[in-house]
């Protein structure tokens, strides 16, 4: 009997958006066209950085301080980027003024280029350069209003001695081992400390509590991203005379505070109902109602 030759099953492509937009290396193109070679070593080694910006009413937020910190990742770790910041927020602001989403997410992401395999850099490049505009749903619908709930996750923040958390650079693997610890606890995130038990961060958001009436969030050397999102809560706090601290918490600090919520481009500004199944006295409290009302007039603003 003649054996039946079976074509092979096409994978399904899981949370991508049929309308998405794309744009790399100086070309528009479909995202089933955007093509990488597999010896580049941003594919290899997670060797590269990148951005993820917020757009609303068709205009990127915060545009100029995100390209900032690109150029400053890439400084950092040595990669030249082969465009400028005028031609990237160019190319940027078009593929939002052409999305049929008025608000959205850009993805920004910056490659060290192909070369051999190895982890030596010298010999790779050009840096590929590519954009992402997309819809984004990180958190559930109903969360600005009941918030999310959250684990402190058993894997540690990487030192800042090892890696500086001001580099936003691909490799997120730290980061993905909380979420799927949250994932297994069936919560909504997770918070990573650092080695001194410490709150570092979330899985991709920044960490501000509320303790003793006054605004908390961690620096930078407990391990904390230095995020565009978090720079700009800072900054309406001060303008609102809300008192604040950079300092850093602890775990008792953590479960004793008023009201926790987290802030990242992405994410925006959530409140946190539990931690660890313990619930927060505030959730939303009237510091997050506050500021969170304040970040939305900002994006108002853009309309």
């Amino acid at each position: 009997m003649k054996q039946q030759h079976k074509e092979p099953k096409k994978a399904e492509q899981k949370g991508t958006n049929q309308n998405s937009l794309c744009w790399i290396n100086g070309n528009q193109c479909n995202p089933e066209d955007a093509t990488l070679s597999i010896f580049d070593h941003g594919v290899l080694y997670g060797d590269g950085v990148f951005e993820g910006i917020r757009f609303y009413h068709h205009k990127p937020l915060l545009l100029n301080d995100h390209i900032e910190r690109l150029f400053a990742s890439a400084d950092s770790i040595e990669i030249t980027i082969p465009y400028t910041a005028a031609e990237l927020i160019n190319a940027m602001t078009n593929l939002c003024e052409q999305a049929s989403f008025s608000h959205g997410y850009i993805r920004l992401v910056v490659t060290r280029g192909t070369g051999a395999i190895g982890l030596n850099p010298i010999g790779c490049g050009p840096a590929n350069v590519f954009i992402i505009v997309t819809e984004l749903n990180m958190m559930p619908a109903n969360a600005i209003h009941q918030g999310i709930t959250t684990i402190i996750a058993t894997t540690r923040r990487i030192s800042p001695s090892a890696i500086d958390p001001r580099i936003k650079s691909l490799n997120y693997l730290n980061n993905i081992l909380a979420k799927q610890e949250a994932n297994r606890a069936n919560v909504d995130e997770a918070i990573l400390l650092n080695d001194q038990n410490n709150v570092a961060e979330a899985v991709a958001e920044n960490v501000f509590i509320v303790h003793k009436g006054r605004l908390i969030t961690p620096p930078c050397a407990d391990g904390a991203l230095n995020g565009i999102t978090r720079k700009t809560i800072l900054a309406l706090a001060q303008e609102s005379e809300t008192p604040y601290d950079i300092s850093s918490i602890s775990k008792a600090t953590l479960f004793a505070a008023d009201e926790v919520f987290l802030t990242g481009t992405g994410a925006e500004l959530i409140p946190v109902r539990s931690i660890n199944g313990r619930l927060i006295s505030q959730c939303p409290g009237q510091i997050f109602s506050k500021l969170q009302s304040l970040y939305a007039d900002l994006i108002k603003q853009q309309a």
